[in-house]
């Protein structure tokens, strides 16, 4: 598929289009929540059981948006879907300056959800096919580093915007939405009518062929919907537990935020060398192994640099393990973009299903808990431990895939070619 001359782009506008999108639909509409929580308690915009349950409702709208992504790109087309889905997300972050009532808030907490739903689903497909070999992994990597830089800025922003209020915080941060809304406006790559009526009449007229991988597909989407359990409690939590659960206060609250944005965007460059190295499935399990240790570690710490440290790794895994889930799914399917596209459609339905179940499960223990972060973190680490035994069934599970008698060489050898959207360059150049 080629671009229409008329709108035929550089390759830096669609990859900062894309890392625009993620960074306001995600990165900001997403976690910006967290770094507030303790400051909405303080002010008494909300109860602490309300708050809790509030930060539920964004990962709600995130199922929806994840749900409705296919046919909401399919009738608007990528660009216009992106587009009113920044729109989307900075009218909510806007709309949350007033605390009229908690429906109110709910309201639009579960828009930006939405917003971030679509945005995660289709902002991929929106750029890499328009770009060169050598760009898709600069711009799958965009995409995922766009999330951490969001989760960064507002540890970064919240503390000076918190000094003129809360509604100027939450105004501020709308702006910067709508500016970055209004500069990407014009970047997202349009195919040319052409190529839209040769890529239908390209399409297979039967049915496509059942996928023989479905066994050990279903296990790893099973492992992968545990991950995303064991992602909530930090990412709610965090800043929380240092503010009030040690006594730090919102300002080192705030400083460990920063740093779990920082560990957010190494994570996809980190975790996707690795991936190069000893390959996908592999990748994986190291990944989740260390995440049991680092969040065990939090079960018990006490003092602020260990937690700061130990922040880093944690930020990590939201943004570092998708892609990494990605080239693990494009091994475990047929080697056809349909199958391969449906196939990612249901990890991030997986995803959103069971980040906004387990959300509003963590939000139950910890008001019955009576705030208790520790309790929280500890089931994290249990989901973790179950995902790895998924793992290892995964792996001992036979494999329908005819080229190969088991799973080990397919695990050994990384897939370069899992939809352009390797992290690293490496990886797509090597095609």
């Amino acid at each position: 598929m080629t671009i229409s001359p008329a709108r035929q782009l550089p390759p830096w506008r669609a990859i900062s289009a894309g890392a625009s999108a993620s960074f306001v639909g995600i990165g900001l509409a997403r976690f910006v929540y967290t770094p507030l929580l303790p400051e909405l308690i303080r002010d008494h915009w909300f109860s602490q059981t309300a708050v809790a349950y509030l930060g539920a409702a964004n990962l709600a709208g995130y199922l929806m948006g994840a749900l409705a992504a296919r046919p909401v790109g399919r009738r608007l087309g990528d660009p216009r879907a992106l587009r009113w889905s920044m729109v989307l997300a900075t009218v909510s972050i806007l709309a949350c300056c007033v605390p009229v009532s908690v429906a109110w808030f709910f309201l639009w907490r579960l828009a930006s959800g939405l917003a971030g739903g679509v945005i995660m689903v289709r902002v991929a497909g929106a750029v890499l096919p328009y770009l060169p070999d050598r760009r898709r992994g600069l711009a799958g990597g965009a995409v995922f580093i766009g999330l951490g830089l969001g989760i960064a800025a507002t540890g970064t922003l919240i503390p000076l915007l918190l000094e003129r209020g809360l509604r100027a915080t939450w105004i501020g941060l709308a702006v910067l939405c709508a500016v970055l809304t209004a500069l990407s406006w014009r970047g997202w790559p349009t195919p040319a009518r052409t190529d839209l009526v040769a890529s239908r009449t390209a399409r297979p007229q039967g049915p496509a062929p059942k996928e023989r991988g479905s066994l050990k597909l279903n296990l790893a989407l099973g492992e992968y919907a545990l991950l995303c359990v064991s992602l909530v409690p930090a990412m709610e939590f965090l800043v929380d537990f240092v503010s009030r659960g040690l006594g730090q206060g919102s300002g080192r609250g705030s400083l460990v935020w920063i740093v779990y944005g920082l560990g957010a965007i190494l994570g996809p460059t980190a975790y996707g060398l690795l991936a190069d190295r000893v390959g996908y499935a592999v990748a994986l399990r190291i990944a989740a192994a260390v995440q049991v240790t680092v969040l065990g570690a939090l079960c018990t710490v006490h003092g602020l640099l260990v937690t700061v440290l130990l922040s880093v790794v944690i930020g990590s895994f939201p943004s570092g393990i998708v892609p990494v889930f990605l080239g693990r799914v494009h091994q475990l399917v047929p080697d056809r973009p349909e199958s391969r596209a449906a196939a990612w459609g249901k990890a991030t339905i997986v995803s959103a299903l069971f980040l906004a179940l387990s959300s509003y499960g963590f939000s139950y223990l910890f008001d019955r808990s009576g705030g208790n972060h520790r309790l929280l973190f500890a089931i994290a680490v249990g989901a973790v431990v179950v995902g790895l035994l998924v793992d290892l069934a995964c792996h001992l599970a036979p494999s329908g895939r005819g080229r190969r008698s088991g799973s080990s060489a397919e695990e050994r050898r990384p897939n370069p070619g899992a939809g352009g959207c390797s992290v690293s360059g490496q990886a797509t150049q090597s095609r």
